[in-house]
């Protein structure tokens, strides 16, 4: 079913609207929140939490495109899951290692308020996306986007874990230089 069908679905208020956006999202809404939560039960809460969230946005929202809009929500919901038992200290998942790999080419909280505010900064690594190949840039999108592990993503790109794994290193270490050369303090 086309996005403004769906769209329309909301709007009318119908129940069938969840059911056709799972059937066209719920999969890779699922895998995502996964790739965040590691844990099938707490996906799938997260999923239908994703469903709640648009039944009540939509209207008076009508998200263009709509795939971004849902996968920002699970995502977000997912992490927010993530930092609530990062507080309990129960967290056991991936969420920390992707982080902790970008930390040493994106500047800290406190350096993006001095150094350049959120959306330039988020301009800034648009445009260096922008300079990479599809497959490198593919990588980088599942892996700090989407949380994905090395072994998902060259399974996926038909690639070995290992380049995978040399590939988003050199990926980071460009950004790095790509952010220093544009003036932010890392």
């Amino acid at each position: 079913m086309e996005d403004e069908k769906i769209i329309s679905l909301y709007n009318e208020r119908s129940e069938s609207a969840i059911s056709e956006t799972d059937k066209k999202y719920g999969a890779r809404c699922r895998t995502t929140a996964y790739n965040i939560l590691q844990n099938r039960e707490d996906s799938e809460e997260c999923t239908n939490d994703t469903y709640m969230r648009l039944w009540n946005t939509i209207p008076p929202q009508e998200p263009s495109p709509l795939a971004a809009f849902i996968y920002r929500i699970v995502r977000n919901l997912a992490l927010d899951r993530v930092k609530a038992a990062l507080r309990k200290r129960r967290a056991q998942n991936n969420y920390t290692d992707v982080y902790n790999e970008l930390s040493n080419c994106i500047p800290s909280p406190e350096n993006i308020e001095r150094t350049v505010e959120v959306k330039e900064l988020t301009t800034l690594i648009d445009r260096f996306l922008d300079t990479l190949g599809r497959d490198k840039k593919v990588m980088f999108l599942m892996r700090y986007w989407n949380f994905s592990t090395s072994l998902d993503i060259a399974k996926r790109l038909g690639v070995s874990e290992s380049k995978v794994r040399v590939t988003l290193m050199r990926t980071r270490e460009k950004l790095k230089e790509y952010l220093e050369k544009e003036g932010v303090d890392i």
